[in-house]
This record gives structure tokens, sequence and C-alpha cells, in this order.
């Protein structure tokens, strides 16, 4: 991904707010959703019977797509924070390593998302994955510099670039 017009500040703002913008989709989703069952629960009726099993399970759907927008909230506020962080030099929470193998982005667990690129770049979008330090891929790259390989899950892969 050797961008000709672009700054590494720029590359990784793209980057982040990609990412941002997938952790945006999902809190919006689960508002959505959270509210949406919460209508149905209304739009039942009055609750007659405290073992009211349609009810009970509107309620527990409201509580999991809430637990959901929590956890997506939280996604948004710490990437929020890593927009300030300037590129690093060794792969360390909020670094984007780019391997000969993969992408990735030591942040928090949002798993894969795109990263769409001007046309003038050659390739147009590049396909990352967003980890969380709980992961064994994250601890095999932590402390990391570019020309560093690491072996996991028995491939080698090379750090071509952190931003």
């Amino acid at each position: 991904m050797t961008a000709t017009n672009t700054t590494r500040e720029e590359r990784r703002t793209r980057i982040i707010q990609a990412c941002l913008d997938q952790q945006q989709l999902l809190a919006d989703t689960a508002r959505r959703e959270m509210d949406s069952a919460q209508q149905q629960s209304n739009d039942y009726g009055a609750n007659v019977d405290r073992y009211d099993s349609y009810r009970t399970k509107m309620m527990r759907t409201r509580d999991m797509y809430a637990k959901q927008l929590s956890n997506a909230n939280a996604g948004i506020r710490v990437l929020q924070g890593l927009l300030a962080h300037a590129p690093m030099e060794r792969a360390d929470h909020g670094a984007i390593v780019i391997t000969d193998r993969q992408n990735f982005f030591l942040s928090i667990g949002a798993g894969k998302f795109l990263v769409p690129f001007r046309s003038a770049e050659a390739v147009p979008q590049q396909t990352f994955f967003a980890i969380s330090a709980q992961t064994p891929v994250y601890m095999a790259l932590k402390g990391r510099a570019v020309g560093d390989t690491i072996i996991f899950n028995g491939v080698t892969q090379t750090i071509k670039e952190i931003l």
C-alpha cells in the first residue's frame, strides 16, 4: 500500500475513519433494533401476566441490542481517541501494521473492515482486521518494528509498514 500522493498521517486517519464508520453502522443498527423491540413490546398491549413469554422475549431482545449498542459506543470512543495519535514506529495499541500477508489495526476487536482509497492509488480498497489486545496475533505483533518477522499459526509474515 505505497501511496505517492498521501502522507502517513492521512492514510492512518483514513484507515481509522473506515473502522469508525463500521462501528457507527453497528451502533446505529443496534439502536434501531433495540427501539423496534421496545416498540413491539409496547404495541403488544398492557402487561396482564407476569409470565407473558412474548413480552419477555421482546425485553430480552431489547436488552441484547442495548448491550451491543453500549459496546459499539465504547469502541467508537476508543477509536476517536486514536485519531489524535501520530503514526507509530513500533506495533502497539493504536498502530496500523501492514505485513506482506495481512493488514492489522491494533485497537478494538471490530473484525474485518474495508478501507476505500482514492482511484489514483494503486489499490482502490484494502481489507484490514481490527484486533484487540487479547488476541494471540496482537501479542505476536506487539513491540515489533518494520522488517521484523512473526510466525503465527505456521504462517510467516514480515512487517512492511507501521502507521
